[in-house]
């Protein structure tokens, strides 16, 4: 979230009281995707790592959007689906990124050890790298920060694999809602541990989000327009490093769509990945596993508990996080059972710290799926989905 000396800017943003069950009024239009190539030739895509700041996580200051579960009608663009991921060959390719200095520091003295707030929505949320490096190791490998440049200064988000070639970010870490803008010079970075980058970094080519974020007519919650919206979800094809495509070491997720892997209550298990910086000063993966539930009145984005702040922007919200075991004694597998698949990414959270909560725009049929489409679609460049 955003730090303390940030919150004056939110209020630009977002109103001091979010009406309930109501939406933007804004008029939208079709859909389309809006795509930008890359400018910067760079290796390294011309990024201060070391001074990179978070990006802020949009953050609603005073929670005045109730939740509701099982009564609410939330209204998909078409049935439910899935595409699955894919396994990498393990091959690594190290490099040394230079460890941010930026700090929270302002939040250090807040964190609880357990792990509810004043929602009373329970989550645990944790360092993936203890004593070993976790995060080198699949499925969490395919998950790194972002960094990118707006105007000359270096930023970090987070974003994951869903392609061998094809990452998914916030649209909030690519464009400037309705502002008609995009920023620059992505570097991904997949299983970033301090400086450790096992399996190389990626400069982006060309990044795509939906023309509603772009020339911001989304659909959004009313009093946070820009924030809590439909479609904060983008993605990124990228080039490759060493000759090959980090999905090609380390695999990639699986998505799904249109309220795929939820129940009839509209409730998911949840597990958050990221890099915020208020965690071990952004320098190790966190996860945060807490029951998500969809909110028809906040633009139908999926809610969960936790604490991650500035910096987790774009980090994906998994089901079923994990490697399956194989099962036996007549024990089987439930509906959704596919593993590591992406329902969506990280989009805001609450500036207040009593409340901490988490949302995600919902991924659709007409946002994920159509972006994929686009980044995958374009010869020769469709090798970078196979």
């Amino acid at each position: 979230m955003k730090n303390r000396s940030l919150i004056p800017k939110l209020f630009a943003f977002v109103a001091a009281v979010l009406a309930v069950g109501a939406l933007s009024t804004a008029a939208v239009a079709a859909d389309k995707v809006v795509g930008f190539a890359v400018k910067s030739s760079l290796a390294d895509g011309g990024i201060d790592f070391e001074n990179a700041i978070p990006m802020p996580l949009p953050t609603p200051d005073e929670r005045a959007m109730q939740e509701s579960f099982a009564n609410e009608i939330v209204a998909y663009p078409g049935p439910a689906g899935a595409a699955g991921g894919g396994a990498g060959n393990g091959q690594r390719a190290p490099v040394s990124i230079p460890p941010s200095t930026a700090v929270q520091s302002a939040f250090s003295d807040i964190f609880e050890s357990q792990e509810f707030g004043a929602t009373l929505h329970p989550f645990t949320t944790s360092r993936v790298d203890n004593w070993w490096n976790v995060s080198s190791t699949q499925p969490f490998s395919r998950t790194g920060k972002l960094y990118f440049k707006i105007g000359t200064a270096s930023y970090v988000c987070s974003a994951s694999l869903i392609k061998r070639g094809v990452i998914v970010t916030a649209a909030h870490c690519v464009a400037n809602f309705g502002k008609n803008q995009f920023y620059n010079s992505w570097v991904f970075v997949p299983a970033l541990s301090g400086a450790s980058a096992p399996y190389g970094s990626y400069t982006g080519a060309v990044a795509w989000v939906l023309s509603s974020y772009y020339n911001g007519t989304d659909v959004c919650a009313a009093g946070a327009v820009g924030v809590v919206c439909k479609n904060d979800v983008a993605v990124i094809r990228l080039n490759m490093f060493n000759g090959a495509y980090p999905g090609t070491r380390v695999g990639w997720y699986g998505y799904g769509w249109n309220g795929w892997g939820f129940n009839s209550s509209k409730q998911i298990l949840i597990n958050q990945l990221g890099y915020p910086v208020s965690h071990d000063s952004g320098l190790k993966m966190q996860r945060t596993d807490s029951q998500g539930f969809v909110n028809a009145s906040m633009a139908g984005n999926t809610v969960w508990g936790g604490r991650q702040t500035g910096g987790s922007s774009g980090g994906p919200e998994l089901t079923n996080l994990g490697v399956a075991p194989v099962l036996s004694g007549g024990v089987t597998y439930g509906s959704y059972a596919a593993y590591n698949m992406v329902i969506g990414v990280t989009s805001w959270g609450y500036t207040n710290q009593v409340y901490k909560q988490q949302g995600a725009s919902p991924f659709l049929s007409t946002n994920i799926a159509l972006l994929v489409a686009t980044a995958c679609g374009a010869a020769p460049y469709h090798a970078t989905c196979q």
